[in-house]
């Protein structure tokens, strides 16, 4: 290879900020294919998912983090320790800041939490700058730029990008993958994450369970793959995934909120996540699922295991 060649960097970033900043859509535009669950409601990310952007130059593994926030539960607690685990060990941490709402102190702790991380190389970005008109988009960075002086935080970069419309996007990736080391491919051309297929479906289901319940904490659900695999004796050409899955929720209350009246809720919730899990898999899926309660799961040790906490 000549001396001149460009070399080819590969490393991991981890995309953070409180909840509902738009970190998983943005990882989302990045990779090209939905594999963070989103959703409307904040707090839905709980597993680090990581999806790998591949091009000619670099591989970018993207480590999606659950929302830092003040823990409540022992759950809570769990998350805020598996964020900060991952902020020492990625090559950047990009900070996002929704520009549509001011910056507060849920953004303040964040970053406050962040400047103790003394090694990683941090980024800023402004998400949803669609929905945020040029004027407030201006002030939305310079609050970006004084907490970072107030937090004695060196910001390496500060980049309005919308998820949404695509605007930006590349140029954040480009942006993060000059801050990688040189070093060789990390994962086969071609894998876009590297989550277990349990885990994703998992999510999926999840995801379209929370969709419609308005009122209870999206935490209260957890989804368990008790069962996923081929069913025998039909042709190569025509196969079906049987996947069984259990919903748990803490109280019974939530439980009729879940099945929804006479099973209609969770029909809708079995037939969305059908859907998702058939694009995301490529193959019919026939999709059984039942709502079952494990008491106050959060606050417990021994069923935060079990449910893979």
């Amino acid at each position: 290879m000549p001396d001149n060649a460009p070399s080819f960097r590969s490393g991991f970033a981890s995309f953070v900020g409180r909840p509902n900043a738009g970190k998983s859509t943005l990882t989302n535009a990045m990779v090209g294919t939905k594999v963070a669950i989103t959703s409307s409601r904040p707090q839905t990310t709980r597993t680090v998912v990581r999806g790998i952007v591949s091009r000619p130059d670099a591989q970018l593994v993207l480590v999606d983090t659950p929302g830092l926030h003040r823990p409540r539960t022992l759950l809570g607690e769990r998350l805020n320790d598996l964020v900060k685990t991952t902020w020492a060990e990625v090559d950047v941490v990009a900070v996002c800041f929704p520009a549509n709402e001011k910056i507060g102190p849920g953004d303040r702790f964040i970053v406050n939490e962040l400047s103790k991380v003394r090694r990683t190389v941090k980024v800023a970005v402004a998400t949803k700058t669609d929905l945020a008109t040029p004027e407030q988009l201006g002030e939305h960075l310079l609050a970006i730029a004084r907490l970072g002086e107030e937090t004695g935080t060196d910001w390496a970069e500060i980049v309005p990008v919308s998820a949404k419309s695509g605007d930006q996007v590349g140029l954040l990736a480009d942006l993060l993958v000059s801050r990688l080391p040189e070093g060789p491919m990390l994962y086969p051309d071609g894998e876009l994450t590297d989550a277990p297929e349990e885990a994703i479906v998992a999510e999926l289901i999840r995801e379209a369970a929370l969709e419609g319940v308005r009122d209870e904490l999206p935490h209260s659900i957890a989804v368990v793959v008790e069962e996923m695999g081929l069913r025998e004796g039909r042709s190569e050409d025509k196969p079906l995934l049987d996947i069984h899955a259990n919903l748990f929720v803490e109280r019974s209350s939530q439980k009729g909120i879940v099945i929804g009246h006479k099973g209609s809720r969770l029909r809708e919730v079995g037939s969305d996540a059908r859907k998702q899990i058939e694009a995301m898999l490529g193959t019919p899926v026939y999709l059984d699922l039942h709502v079952k309660i494990a008491k106050d799961w959060q606050r417990d040790p021994k069923q935060l295991r079990r449910l893979g906490f």
